[in-house]
């Protein structure tokens, strides 16, 4: 795929910018890295520096068909071949196809002889003779540190610094350089962060045992560009970078509806069902039928041919299949079609945030139509209480903005009013079911009611219902109304 450079930015005469095909991080730069300067990343070990170059530069030869060429001071290029393999980059087959040089410069300190005429010459001359071979692009230095270890003439080393930024300037080719964080500075020398046009930050923080990676672009010269932290994901398809501390209400609003699954409920909101693109929050104790109204919903779904994200939170999805097999829902049939996706995933096993860009990722890729998250209270223990109200008022506005269907569920507590969440997302939920037992005769009733549906006159009842082994059925004046028909697959 060639891309059109420097036009990826609509406004007229914009700073020309070279699209990084990182996903997510050209929409956070709107547009990608300068055109023909340097960019700096920064960051402290392992937070991705020199991954974010190779990748810059992998994928400028594959998908924009720039030719690269990579200066390392610490890996050697099969120990980097090695390493990108497992994201699915052959670099020893690009070295063959003359697009990508790995030049590897080893550096002793110890054998640094610093005096006055100490210079970059040698460096300009090998990395001009590559840049030339090549008809380079994209080049990458990895790390800076390296290149001036053992040299503490600060103002050589200053000069230098200036010398080989305003160099790659003149070549005119788009560099990234790596460097390692400083005490209390986002370089060692303070100085690189000056003489770069862009700056851009990565941060590997680790807070309660929970790691979360971080972006942020610390400087733009000639450019606006998004100025929060945004979640990043390193995984096997590489960096992905998501835009999500942005989320406008914007939206569109459908008036189709669609089924929730059960005939009966379907009633109560209008004798029409849910509205396409809509919100929907079930609250209630532990055991009250969360989860089994919730996958009624997906196998009503997938039942019309759609695709539902099912994310759960408590339950392997062979778990899952297994329990909601007993009331009748056969969830497996679906996932073969590939119409239903379970992710499982333990809160406690990244951030808010990752949580948060790993479910942008699924949807990303899966497309689905509904997204149902399963229970949203157990965010609250990879977060604080207001951290994970935060995330899920973005979620829901990302999932609206495109028309994707939501139900979430969440645990209530004895101790909690029934008409609040201990999240305080339900002001902006549009659906809400309570859920809830009462004991009566020796025995426990479970009753449903619609607490609210935006745009529609629901039912004011409360009704009684039960889960059997065919489905959950809902009361009508004292009897109890059979399951809706089952879905067929088409």
């Amino acid at each position: 795929m060639q891309a059109n450079r420097g036009h990826l930015n609509p406004l007229k005469n914009s700073l020309p910018k070279c699209p990084t095909g990182i996903q997510g991080l050209d929409e956070v730069t709107q547009g990608g890295l300068p055109l023909g300067r340097p960019t700096l990343v920064c960051g402290s070990a392992g937070s991705g520096k020199t991954l974010f170059g190779l990748e810059f530069l992998l994928r400028g030869i594959i998908e924009y068909g720039e030719p690269g060429v990579l200066m390392t001071f610490e890996e050697t290029s099969s120990e980097l071949s090695a390493n990108m393999r497992s994201l699915g980059f052959d670099l020893d087959e690009l070295i063959q196809q003359n697009k990508l040089i790995i030049d590897f410069v080893r550096v002793e300190p110890h054998e640094i002889e610093e005096t006055g005429d100490y210079d970059l010459e040698g460096l300009f001359v090998r990395l001009n003779h590559a840049i030339a071979t090549l008809g380079a692009k994209r080049v990458v230095l990895d790390t800076i540190e390296a290149l001036f270890a053992g040299l503490s003439n600060s103002s050589i080393l200053r000069a230098e610094l200036r010398r080989l930024f305003r160099w790659l300037k003149e070549k005119g080719v788009t560099a990234v350089i790596t460097g390692e964080r400083g005490e209390g500075a986002l370089t060692r020398q303070g100085l690189e962060e000056y003489v770069s046009d862009c700056v851009i930050f990565l941060d590997h923080r680790v807070t309660e045992q929970i790691s979360t990676r971080r972006l942020r672009i610390v400087k733009y010269r000639g450019s606006t560009h998004g100025t929060n932290e945004f979640p990043f994901l390193i995984d096997e398809d590489g960096i992905s970078v998501i835009p999500i501390t942005s989320a406008e209400m914007n939206h569109p609003a459908n008036d189709e509806r669609i089924s929730s699954g059960i005939g009966a409920l379907d009633e109560m909101l209008d004798g029409k069902g849910y509205f396409r693109g809509s919100s929907v929050l079930i609250t209630g104790t532990a055991g009250t039928g969360k989860t089994s109204i919730a996958a009624q919903f997906a196998v009503a779904t997938c039942g019309r041919g759609e695709k539902c994200l099912f994310v759960s939170f408590e339950e392997a999805p062979q778990q899952l299949i297994r329990n909601l097999h007993s009331i009748g829902l056969n969830l497996g049939q679906w996932m073969e079609r590939d119409l239903l996706r379970i992710h499982s995933t333990r809160p406690t096993n990244s951030g808010l945030e990752m949580h948060l860009a790993e479910l942008h990722r699924q949807i990303l890729s899966f497309q689905p139509t509904v997204v149902i998250i399963d229970p949203i209270s157990n965010f609250v223990s990879a977060g604080t209480m207001s951290e994970a109200g935060s995330m899920l008022v973005r979620l829901i506005d990302f999932l609206k903005s495109r028309g994707i269907s939501s139900l979430f569920t969440n645990l209530t507590h004895g101790g909690v009013t029934p008409f609040q969440t201990d999240l305080g997302v339900s002001s902006i939920i549009d659906t809400w079911l309570l859920l809830r037992d009462v004991e009566s005769a020796g025995e426990r009733e479970a009753q449903i009611f619609v607490l609210k549906s935006r745009g529609m006159a629901h039912s004011k009842q409360v009704r009684r219902f039960q889960i059997t082994n065919h489905g959950i059925e809902l009361s009508i004046g004292d009897k109890l109304e059979p399951p809706a028909a089952k879905c067929k697959a088409k």
